[in-house]
C-alpha cells in the first residue's frame, strides 16, 4: 500500500504551543504558493493520451476512496478526486481544496478556508457541506473505510462560515492538516454516491472497468491552471510483473510502477526509458494477528522474528534496493526514526528457543501472493518458511490469489503478506496499523502503554520530549508487535524518455502522476 516525515514535514517545535500552531500553519500555508522550480524551468505541453500500467488491481475495486487499499485505486482516485491538503515535491504541506488554515484552542481545533470557484465534475461548486459530508463518510461506528483511523480523534465537524469547515479534536493534534491529505479523503458533493468518481479532480470519469481499466478525460475546469496537461488517461491494469514491463518496452504504455531492482538495472540503458527510483520508501512486512492463536503468545512472536534471514531477503527479493529492518515501521529518513533497539537478526537457536517455550505444538500457515502486496512477496514467504523450517518451526505458504486479496484474506487469514508506502508524519503511519482501535491494524494488537505514547506525542510541541515519545513507541512496537518486518524498500517506476514532470514525493500516499505529467513531443 501504495501507503514518514521528510524534510518539510514538520518545522521547529521550541515555541509555546500557541506560537507554534500559528507558525506551523501560516509556513505550511505559505509554503503552497511558491512557484514549481522545475515546471518553471521546462513548461509542460498540453496534449496527448497518457495510458499508465499500474498492478495490484482487482475485480473487487471500487471508486468510492473508503475502499482504496492499492496501488491501481490509488492511481485512479487521485486522477478524479481532491483533498483538502497535498504535498510539495519536498514532502511539504501545499494547499488543494483548502486554500488556508489556522489552529484554535490550542490545536484542538482546525479552521480549514475552503478555495472559492472550485467546481465539481457535475457542475456544482465546492462549499462547506461536501466537505463535511465527504469526510464524515469515513467516521462513525459502522464506518469500514480504510482512513477510519485518521478521523477518530475527530469529535465533530461543522460549517463555521460561508467557505469555511472546522474540525473539533479530542485532543491537540500538530501534524492535523497532513492527515487530510491522504488519498482516501476526497471530496465528492453532498448526498452523492462515491462510486459514481464525481469529483473535482482534473480528469472526468469516462469508464470503470474494475480489474481492467478506467478511462477519463481533462476536465476543462480544472482549478489548478498548473496541473491537468494531457487530454485523457487510461490507467490499465498490469498486475504481471513481467508483462507491466513488456508492455512499456513495445510502448503499449507510458509509465508503469513497482519496477523489481533487478529489471530496473537492466532498463538502465535504454535511452528511450527513464527510471524513477525512491529509496527506502515502503515496507514489506508480514503481520500474524496477535488477537489469536498462536500470536497471541508473545514467545512465538519472537521465534518468527529470529527465524527470518532479513539479509537474505533485501539480497534475494530486493535485489539490494532496500536496507534491513528492525521490525520498526518508522522509515529511516523520519526525523524520530529509532536505531538504539538490538536487531533481531536471523538465530535459528533463539528462534528454537522461543519456539519451544511458547508450548505451541502447531504449525504456522503464512498466506501470500504475488501481484497483490510487495514484488517478490511469494518468493520472501518461501525462504522465510526455508529459514523458519531449519529453526525447528512447522512453516508452511498458503499460496492465494492476488485477486481479491485485500477483501478476502488480509485481515481474514491469521499471517499474511503486506506491504505499506511511506506516509507524510510519524503519526500517520503509526495510527494507520498500530493503534488499538485503527481499522487498519493488521496485527490486531492491542497495547494502552502504546496508544497512550502516540497520543502524546500528537499533542507534544517539546522536540526533545515528542522524540522520547516516538522512541518508546517504536521500542514497544520492536520488542512485543506479532509484525514481522525484514525490510525497507525502494520504489521504481519507469515511464518512457519524453513523458515529463513525474516525480516521487515523500510520503505521498498514492502519486498524482496523471495531472502532473506531459509529453514532450
Amino acid at each position: 500500500m501504495t501507503h514518514i516525515i521528510r524534510p518539510g514535514a514538520s518545522r521547529s517545535l521550541d515555541l509555546d504551543r500557541r506560537s507554534f500552531l500559528k507558525a506551523t500553519a501560516a509556513v505550511a500555508a505559505g509554503s503552497l504558493l511558491l512557484p514549481s522550480i522545475s515546471l518553471a524551468a521546462a513548461q509542460p505541453k498540453k496534449g496527448g493520451h497518457l495510458i499508465l500500467g499500474i498492478d495490484n488491481a482487482s475485480t473487487s475495486d471500487r471508486l468510492d476512496p473508503a475502499f482504496y487499499f492499492e496501488a491501481y485505486t490509488y492511481n485512479v482516485g487521485l486522477q478524479l478526486f481532491n483533498t483538502l491538503t497535498d504535498l510539495n515535491e519536498d514532502g511539504s504541506l501545499r494547499a488543494s481544496l483548502a486554500e488556508s488554515w489556522e489552529p484554535a484552542k490550542g490545536g484542538s481545533e482546525w479552521i480549514f478556508k475552503l478555495r472559492k470557484g472550485v467546481q465539481f465534475h457535475n457542475g456544482k461548486e465546492l462549499a462547506p457541506e461536501d466537505v463535511i459530508y465527504s469526510l464524515n463518510h469515513h467516521r462513525g461506528e459502522k464506518s469500514e473505510s480504510a482512513g477510519k483511523g485518521y478521523l477518530l480523534s475527530v469529535t465533530d465537524i461543522i460549517k463555521s462560515g460561508p467557505n469555511e469547515v472546522t474540525f473539533k479534536l479530542n485532543g491537540p493534534n500538530a501534524d492535523f492538516p497532513y492527515l487530510l491529505g491522504d488519498v482516501h479523503f476526497g471530496i465528492t458533493p453532498d448526498g452523492e454516491n462515491f462510486d459514481k468518481g464525481i469529483g473535482t479532480g482534473a480528469f472526468i470519469l469516462e469508464n470503470f472497468q474494475p480489474g481492467v481499466r478506467t478511462l477519463a478525460r481533462r476536465n476543462p475546469q480544472y482549478w489548478d491552471p498548473e496541473r491537468g496537461h494531457v487530454d485523457s488517461v487510461e490507467t490499465v491494469a498490469y498486475n504481471d510483473k513481467s508483462a507491466r514491463v513488456a508492455a512499456l518496452l513495445s510502448n503499449s504504455v507510458h509509465l508503469i510502477n513497482n519496477v523489481e531492482a533487478r529489471v530496473a538495472q537492466r532498463l538502465k540503458g535504454q535511452d528511450n526509458i527513464t527510471l524513477h527510483t525512491e529509496a527506502d520508501s515502503s515496507i514489506i512486512l508480514f503481520p500474524g494477528r496477535a488477537d489469536a492463536p498462536p500470536f497471541d503468545n508473545l514467545d512465538v512472536r519472537l521465534a518468527l522474528k529470529y527465524a527470518i534471514d532479513r539479509e537474505q531477503i533485501v539480497a534475494s527479493i530486493l535485489n539490494g534496493a532496500g536496507s534491513i529492518s528492525n521490525d520498526n515501521p518508522i522509515f529511516p529518513s523520519n526525523r524520530y526514526f529509532t536505531n538504539d533497539v538490538p536487531q533481531h537478526v536471523y538465530d535459528p537457536d533463539k528462534a528454537a528457543f522461543h519456539w519451544k517455550k511458547s508450548g505451541f505444538d502447531g504449525k504456522i500457515v503464512l498466506s501470500a501472493a504475488e501481484g497483490a502486496t510487495f514484488s517478490g512477496a511469494l518468493d520472501a514467504a518461501q525462504l522465510y518458511q526455508q529459514t523458519a523450517t531449519k529453526a525447528g518451526i512447522p512453516f508452511e505458504v498458503n499460496r492465494v490469489p492476488a485477486d481479491g486479496y485485500w477483501s478476502d484474506v488480509w485481515l481474514k487469514h491469521p499471517f499474511v503478506a503486506s506491504g505499506w508506502g511511506a506516509r507524510p508524519t510519524a503519526d500517520a503511519m503509526l495510527s494507520l496499523i498500530y493503534l488499538s482501535d485503527a481499522p487498519w491494524n493488521e496485527s490486531g494488537w492491542k497495547s494502552k502503554a502504546f496508544d497512550d505514547l502516540v497520543l502524546a506525542a500528537r499533542g507534544e510541541l517539546d522536540e526533545g520530549k515528542r522524540k522520547q515519545l516516538y522512541h518508546d513507541a517504536q521500542v514497544l512496537i520492536i520488542q512485543e508487535n506479532s509484525s514481522v518486518i525484514p525490510a525497507y524498500a525502494a520504489q521504481t517506476s519507469a515511464s518512457a524518455a519524453n513523458l515529463k514532470g513525474y516525480k516521487a514525493i515523500p510520503g505521498q500516499n498514492g502519486p498524482r502522476t496523471a495531472e502532473k505529467v506531459w509529453f514532450d513531443t
